[in-house]
C-alpha cells in the first residue's frame, strides 16, 4: 500500500477543494444579500439565530454522529460483508432517517421553548424569532438527509457531490434574499413593519437545504445504492454503531454548550450595544459572518483533505497499517498547512477590507463592516491550531474510539467559554465580541497540544520535527508577508476611503503585496521543498 498521498485522494480532494471553491463564492453572495438585507443589529440577530438553531440542533442531536461513524461502519461492512454491506447500509439509513423525523417534529412543535433556550429576545424581537424558527426547523430533516447520502457516496468513493450540492442551496437562498431586499429593504429592527416579510427568508432557507439533499440521489444511483427499509435491526450490529455513536454526541454535546454560551453572550452584548446607541453591530450576526469567512480556508482545504482520506484511514486501522497511517497523517498536515498558515495571516492583514467588500451593502454601514473585520483579524490566527487539530481527532473516529475526543472537546470548550466570561465581564460591549473571536484559538491551540499528546500514544512519533520546521517556517513567511501587507492596506485605505471601489482596490492591492512578500520571503526557507518532499 503507498503511503504518499498521491494518486485518487490527491485527485478527490481537489475535485472536493474546486467545488468547495465555487460553493463558497456563491455562498459570498449569499451572505452579503443577506446581510444587506438584514443588516447586523437586533433584526439580523433575529434570523441568524433562528437559521442557526436548526443546524445546532441536527448537529447536536445527531449530526456529528453521522459525520464521525457513518464511513468507518460502512466502510468496514463494505469489506466484511458477503453483499457489500448493503443491508447493513439499509438498516443504518432507515434507523438515522427515522430518528431524524422524530426530531425534527418534535423540535418544531417546541420551537419557542427552543428559542427561550438559546435566547433571552422578549417583546417583538422573540415572536419574530419564534416565527422564524417554525420555518427553519425542518430543515434538521434535510441536513440528515444530506449528510447520510453524502457520506454513503464517500463510503464508494464519490466524494465531488457533497461538496457541489451546496451551490443549489446558495442559489436558492439568493434568489430568495434578493426578493426580500425588494420587498422590506429598510426593516432594521424586529418591530418594523418589513420584518413581517421575513418568513419569506425561512421558507426559502428551508427549500434551499430540501433541494441540496435532493440533487445527491441521482448519484446515490449512480454507484449503485438503492435505498430499500430495513427495520431488522436487532442483532445486525448497528448497537456497535449506536454505542459509538453515543460518545460522539457527548463531543457535540460539549461543544454546542460552549457555542450556546457564545449565543447567550453575544446577544447580550447586541442588545447593550443598541442600549448603547453604538450606531453598529458587535454582537452575535456580526460574530457569525466573520467566522464564516474565517472557516472558508478550512473547507476548501482542510475538509475536503481529510473526506477523501478518512475511508483510506479506516482501511489502514483495520489493516494494523500504522506506518501507512503516520505518513498519510504527516503529509496531510503539511499540505493542509501550505494554505491554511498563509491564509490566517492574510485575515490578520486584511479583515475589515474583506468584510467590507464582502458584506457592505443594503443595511450594512461602514461600521458594522468594520466591526467584523476586526472579528476576523480576532480569529484568525486560531485557523491554524483549529485545522491541525481536525484532521488530528479524526484519527480516533478511524480507530472507531469514539470517548476520546469527548475529553479533547470538553478541554477546548472549558477554555473558550471561561475566556469568553472573562471578556464579557471585563471588555466594554464594542469589544467583548471581538475578544471571544480570539478566545476561539485560544482555546482550540490547548486542544491541538492535548490531541497530539493522546493521538502519539496510540500511533508513535507522527513525523513532528518535519511538520514542526514546516509549519514554522510558513507561519515565519507569513507572518512577514502580513506586516508589510497590513502597513500598505492602511495606507491605501486612507487615500482612497470606504466608497466604493476604495475597498475593492485595497483588498487587491494587499493581496497581491502579500502574495508577492510570502513567495520571495518563503523560497529561501525552502519551505515548499520542505512540504513535498
Amino acid at each position: 500500500m503507498t503511503t504518499t498521498l498521491a494518486g485518487s485522494v490527491r485527485r478527490s480532494s481537489t475535485a472536493m477543494a474546486l467545488g468547495t471553491v465555487v460553493s463558497r463564492l456563491t455562498g459570498f453572495v449569499r451572505s452579503a444579500l443577506l446581510a444587506a438585507a438584514l443588516g447586523s443589529a437586533l433584526f439580523a440577530d433575529a434570523f441568524t439565530v433562528a437559521n442557526t438553531i436548526p443546524n445546532i440542533l441536527y448537529i447536536l442531536l445527531l449530526g456529528g454522529a453521522l459525520n464521525a461513524v457513518f464511513v468507518p461502519q460502512l466502510v468496514r461492512a463494505m469489506t466484511r460483508d458477503r453483499d457489500g454491506g448493503v443491508a447493513y447500509t439499509n438498516r443504518l439509513l432507515t434507523a438515522a432517517g427515522a430518528l431524524l423525523l422524530v426530531i425534527t417534529v418534535a423540535a418544531t412543535a417546541a420551537a419557542p421553548v427552543v428559542v427561550d433556550v438559546y435566547t433571552d429576545f422578549t417583546g417583538a424581537q422573540r415572536e419574530l424569532t419564534v416565527m422564524l424558527a417554525r420555518y427553519c426547523l425542518p430543515q434538521i430533516f434535510f441536513y440528515g438527509l444530506f449528510t447520510i447520502a453524502g457520506q454513503v457516496l464517500n463510503s464508494h468513493g464519490r466524494f465531488g457531490p457533497m461538496m457541489w450540492a451546496p451551490i443549489v442551496n446558495n442559489l436558492v437562498v439568493i434568489g430568495v434574499a434578493a426578493s426580500y431586499l425588494v420587498l422590506a429593504a429598510n426593516a432594521r429592527n424586529a418591530g418594523d413593519p418589513g420584518s413581517q416579510a421575513a418568513g419569506l427568508l425561512g421558507l426559502g432557507s428551508t427549500l434551499g437545504v430540501a433541494l441540496q439533499s435532493a440533487v445527491l440521489i441521482p448519484f446515490l444511483h449512480g454507484v449503485g445504492y438503492r435505498w430499500s427499509p430495513r427495520f431488522d435491526w436487532r442483532g445486525s450490529g448497528l448497537d456497535k454503531a449506536a454505542r459509538l455513536a453515543g460518545w460522539t454526541v457527548l463531543v457535540v454535546v460539549v461543544n454546542q454548550l460552549g457555542y450556546w454560551v457564545v449565543i447567550q453572550l453575544s446577544t447580550k452584548v447586541s442588545q447593550l450595544a443598541d442600549q448603547q446607541h453604538l450606531g453598529y453591530g458587535v454582537g452575535y450576526s456580526a460574530y457569525s459572518n466573520a467566522h464564516l469567512l474565517w472557516m472558508i480556508p478550512q473547507g476548501v482545504v482542510t475538509v475536503s483533505l481529510l473526506t477523501a482520506l478518512l475511508p483510506r484511514l479506516s482501511r489502514q486501522a483495520e489493516a494494523g497499517d500504522l506506518t501507512s497511517m503516520r505518513a498519510d497523517l504527516s503529509e496531510a498536515l503539511r499540505v493542509s498547512g501550505t494554505f491554511i498558515v498563509p491564509s490566517a495571516f492574510v485575515f490578520v492583514a486584511l479583515g475589515p477590507q474583506i468584510t467590507t467588500v464582502v458584506f457592505r451593502y443594503g443595511n450594512v454601514s461602514d461600521g458594522d463592516a468594520l466591526v467584523m473585520g476586526q472579528m476576523l483579524s480576532a480569529f484568525a490566527l486560531g485557523l491554524i491550531p483549529f485545522s491541525a487539530q481536525y484532521l488530528l481527532v479524526r484519527v480516533f473516529y478511524a480507530f472507531e474510539d469514539t470517548r476520546t475526543p469527548v475529553v479533547v472537546a470538553a478541554w477546548i470548550t472549558g477554555i473558550h467559554v471561561l475566556l469568553s466570561v472573562i471578556c464579557f465581564a471585563t471588555l466594554p460591549a464594542r469589544w467583548v465580541v471581538t475578544g471571544m473571536a480570539a478566545a476561539y484559538g485560544v482555546a482550540y491551540a490547548a486542544g491541538l497540544w492535548i490531541t497530539a499528546r493522546k493521538l502519539r500514544r496510540r500511533l508513535g512519533q507522527l513525523g513532528g520535527r518535519g511538520v514542526r520546521r514546516t509549519y514554522t517556517r510558513l507561519i515565519i513567511a507569513s507572518a512577514a508577508a502580513s506586516a508589510v501587507t497590513f502597513a500598505i492596506a492602511n495606507v491605501l485605505t486612507k487615500a482612497m476611503g470606504t466608497a466604493f471601489p476604495g475597498p475593492a482596490v485595497t483588498l487587491a492591492g494587499g493581496g497581491l503585496v502579500f502574495l508577492a512578500c510570502f513567495v520571495v520571503l518563503a523560497r529561501p526557507l525552502r519551505t515548499h521543498k520542505e512540504v513535498t518532499t
